[in-house]
């Protein structure tokens, strides 16, 4: 006795484990955090700036990695808040627009770690993220 298997089916199972392989590329797009300023010395039309933070390149289950992360939040809200007209000198009232959103990012951040799996032995790191701000904040803002 001899089966035949349809085109259809052979393309049917051709294409569950085509889309099988690809998941783990899809996994990393949204290996991203959104870090939004808010402040008051810019155009009346504009109230906040925002700018997404990769981790794509990162392993968030080692402590270097989670570092990494934290250090890029705070350097960007940084970067955000000085283009919104926050100067480092600036002794506001209420929380500063620099406090305020590494604040918020952390916090984010945070809920993200703690699930985040090590990423194993295939793992192959995407390039190093092109953070906003000049290269020489790394050195210039230590953690």
């Amino acid at each position: 006795m001899t089966r035949s298997i349809s085109t259809t089916s052979l393309a049917a199972i051709a294409g569950a484990l085509l889309l099988g392989a690809a998941t783990p590329a899809f996994a990393q797009d949204g290996e991203e955090l959104v870090v939004t300023g808010r402040y008051g010395k810019v155009p009346d039309s504009v109230q906040s700036l925002s700018q997404t933070v990769s981790y794509a390149d990162l392993d968030l289950s080692t402590k270097g990695g989670r570092a990494e992360f934290r250090h890029r939040l705070k350097l960007t809200a940084r970067y955000l808040c000085e283009k919104l007209g926050e100067s480092s000198t600036s002794t506001p009232i209420a929380p500063s627009c620099q406090d305020a959103a590494v604040s918020d990012a952390l916090k984010r951040a945070g809920t993200i770690e703690e699930s985040f799996a090590p990423r194993g032995t295939a793992w192959v790191a995407a390039p190093r993220w092109h953070a906003p701000y000049p290269d020489d904040w790394y050195s210039r803002y230590p953690d």
